[in-house]
């Protein structure tokens, strides 16, 4: 070859190469532009970085594809529960912590001045069960639901259950301070499923507990459970899921329970307080000695006394209205549950009024105190799922082992509901300015969807104790008020964290 036609072939290939290159790096640019452009319009998640646009995109590819495989033209579902049985509730169950014994009332009252509207139950369509094998389970992590916890603009107590792969957040065997007839699985419960339901409300997500970020919140502050056996469930269970953090130190005396959380100086504390109101057993009027007399209008000085020292207060109440009792009000004997003197006068006060004057009072004393500077956190009427009678005459909640579709009105729990959100109102505006110490956590009507989270006959150790009804068709003696540890009762500590997320977040900004 000659040398111009070298120099020829030498021009050529150059040539090609810088068109390849061009054309290579023309194409970059171009993915690259719309990539950028669908990120910035069609992303799944505002403002998601490339990799979590990239990772969407390859689930949905994933989806579409099980969806064709299927021949289903619908977008993959979580299937809806089995149809549930249910019965009706009539019966109130205290449980007494002295003797471990329950008490118990009959009764359908409704009070004709609860002027707090209950919420509607939940829509049956909205309940999730657990998903079958190869299905993706129940997603809640949207950004704009996360948006709108953030901001604290989200109902927590609308929702609906959902059933979650992640498990419990902590087992039974995993904490130390589980009280016997709690520990559903310690007992020998077969069933496990009613560990995993979470609480999805529907406009944003409740984040499931962390350990560490609740301590770092309660940086050098106390917490207080005052209340009855329910408060006590409540306070065991928030021990649980941060032992999985740190393990604690016991500091506790026979006047309050106390735990404490070295590396940031939290403070766990609770103290019994059945009323929230004074109680005393000498005689007042035609109440004879011996008789619990329970002042409606004088708070408990059980634990108002160290009301100055608690940054977050939980107070827990009302199953202790269905003990023999007297009601004193200015003084006076106005009425008492399961106790009335045949030759006196009729009563003015049933145990359903009772109550309602317990909130507002113990209420507005905390608020009012002028050491108090944190805040109270009343947890409203915890919901038992007796069914057929009391514990002692048949009542039952065997074999119920997932979520309710939908709520079985009771008359009992709605009136107390009703009266303590009334008495929670009163105090609010009694307080005045000090009334934005006082919030309410209302649990009632999601929690009257899990009749399958209590222990039932599942009580005890004993391997030789009755779970099944008997050939008289009797159950067992069961509880149906008090929750399974670990179960839905660790969700009352996760809206817990978020109330006091909200309320400590928001004191800064």
């Amino acid at each position: 070859m000659s040398l111009p036609e070298k120099k020829a072939a030498t021009v050529c290939a150059g040539g090609i190469r810088w068109w390849l290159s061009t054309f290579l790096l023309s194409v970059v640019a171009l993915v690259l532009t719309l990539v950028v452009i669908s990120l910035s319009v069609g992303s799944a998640r505002p403002g998601a970085s490339l990799d979590e646009y990239l990772f969407v995109k390859a689930n949905d590819l994933r989806n579409l594809s099980s969806e064709l495989t299927d021949g289903n033209d619908t977008a993959i579902g979580v299937p809806l529960p089995e149809e549930v049985l249910q019965g009706g509730q009539e019966v109130l169950v205290d449980h007494n912590a002295q003797s471990d014994t329950f008490n118990s009332s009959k009764t359908s009252l409704r009070s004709s001045e609860i002027d707090t509207k209950v919420p509607d139950p939940v829509s049956t369509d909205d309940i999730a069960s657990a998903p079958d094998e190869g299905n993706l389970p129940v997603s809640s992590d949207s950004s704009d639901d996360l948006r709108k916890t953030n901001q604290g603009s989200c109902d927590l107590y609308h929702g609906q259950w959902v059933f979650d792969f992640s498990g419990p957040l902590y087992t039974n065997n995993s904490c130390p301070v589980i009280t016997q007839m709690q520990n559903c699985q310690g007992n020998g419960r077969p069933d496990k499923d009613y560990e995993n339901y979470r609480w999805k409300p529907k406009e944003c997500i409740l984040p499931r507990f962390d350990g560490r970020k609740f301590l770092e919140l309660m940086r050098g502050k106390t917490l207080a459970f005052v209340g009855d056996s329910v408060a006590r469930n409540q306070m065991e269970s928030l021990l649980c899921i941060l032992w999985q953090a740190e393990a604690p130190v016991n500091r506790g005396s026979r006047r309050m329970i106390k735990w404490i959380f070295r590396s940031t100086s939290t403070i766990i504390i609770r103290i019994w307080s059945s009323w929230l109101v004074h109680r005393s057993t000498e005689a007042v009027g035609f109440a004879p000695k011996g008789i619990d007399k329970v002042f409606l209008d004088i708070p408990d000085e059980t634990f108002m006394e160290f009301v100055p020292k608690f940054d977050v207060l939980v107070l827990s109440s009302g199953h202790w209205f269905a003990k023999r009792s007297a009601y004193i009000l200015n003084g006076n004997v106005v009425g008492g549950q399961l106790w009335w003197p045949r030759q006196a006068e009729k009563m003015q006060i049933n145990s359903i009024d009772a109550f309602g004057i317990s909130v507002e009072t113990c209420l507005t004393a905390v608020a009012t105190n002028p050491n108090f500077t944190g805040i109270a956190i009343v947890r409203t009427y915890s919901p038992d799922h007796y069914e057929g009678g009391a514990w002692n005459t048949g009542g039952s909640c065997t074999g119920k082992v997932k979520p309710l579709d939908e709520v079985v009105r009771n008359g009992f729990t709605d009136a107390m509901y009703g009266k303590q959100v009334a008495g929670f109102t009163k105090a609010v505006k009694n307080s005045g300015k000090h009334g934005s110490r006082l919030k309410l956590m209302d649990i009632t009507e999601p929690f009257a969807l899990r009749p399958d989270g209590h222990p039932g006959p599942y009580r005890s150790t004993d391997p030789n104790k009755k779970t099944q009804r008997g050939l008289d068709g009797r159950p067992p003696p069961q509880d149906c008020l008090h929750w399974c540890m670990p179960g839905p009762v660790d969700t009352w500590n996760e809206m817990l964290l978020e109330t006091i997320r909200r309320q400590f977040e928001g004191a800064k900004s």
